[in-house]
């Protein structure tokens, strides 16, 4: 099942001061309703996506035409937002809205029954028509602003440079070897925190061979430097290997007695 389902799960159940406005993904972490599902949870959704080139430009009208970029949009007969759609079930789709917010649905269950088993549900289908046109809009603005290329790229290389850390650090097994969900849970939320402590502790150490670099009059330049360091970490701790025969020989012959 694709991550998309539950991109805004774990956002919705926050409970710090933190507030996101911008969420960046994968492929997988996109579709049309979740384009939609997004704007309406008032969430910039700017996702990496695989063969961009392939994915409809939808016109606002099939009487749009465009001087310079018209061939990157679809047919004018098809490949258009039905923006009356859109219209007729907005009280539907602010309904839908505000039970996730209030936590009495779930955006994980709504997205998989908004899912492509779903054509014929009016509510998938204003879902779909609304991530058209946001998709498309973010597709414009991924060719036209250079600036936001290298952002959602940098931000996608660190989300997947934690979890190749993380994943490493789980050196017994890449898989979750237990059908248990709560178990399964508490494997991840260990092994992330387990990741957090290491780069909490390699930060430090960076931040103090840095500041006597800089007290010894270096120039110091942090930004190819990362806390995602592997070579010098021990995963099974320190050993000490003692070839010496222990003081007290251990007794191995039963003395019998006649």
């Amino acid at each position: 099942m694709w991550e998309a389902v539950y991109l805004f799960e774990g956002l919705l159940k926050n409970q710090s001061e933190v507030t996101v406005d911008i969420v960046h993904g994968d492929t997988q972490g996109q579709s049309l309703p979740v384009f939609g599902l997004a704007h309406m949870l008032g969430v910039e959704l700017l996702p990496r996506i695989r063969n961009w080139k392939d994915l409809t430009f939808y016109r606002p009208s099939a009487m749009m035409k465009y001087q310079h970029i018209d061939p990157l949009f679809g047919d004018p007969e098809k490949d258009v937002i039905n923006w009356r759609l859109i219209e007729n079930h907005w009280q539907d789709l602010m309904r839908v809205v505000l039970s996730i917010r209030e936590g009495r649905l779930s955006s994980a269950a709504l997205l998989r029954r908004l899912g492509n088993e779903s054509r014929r549900n009016r509510i998938y289908q204003a879902y779909r028509e609304l991530g058209r046109a946001m998709r498309t809009i973010v597709l414009l603005r991924f060719l036209s602003e250079p600036e936001l290329r290298e952002s959602i790229q940098a931000m996608t290389n660190k989300v997947e440079a934690f979890h190749k850390f993380s994943n490493w650090l789980m050196f017994a097994s890449d898989v979750l070897q237990d059908n248990d969900p709560d178990h399964q849970e508490k494997t991840i939320k260990f092994n992330e925190l387990l990741a957090n402590c290491l780069i909490f502790h390699t930060a430090v150490d960076i931040t103090k061979v840095a500041n006597d670099l800089i007290d010894e009059g270096w120039e110091v330049d942090l930004a190819t430097v990362t806390p995602y360091i592997t070579s010098k970490t021990r995963r099974f701790g320190t050993w000490h290997l003692d070839m010496e025969p222990p003081e007290n020989e251990a007794v191995g012959r039963l003395r019998m007695v006649a």
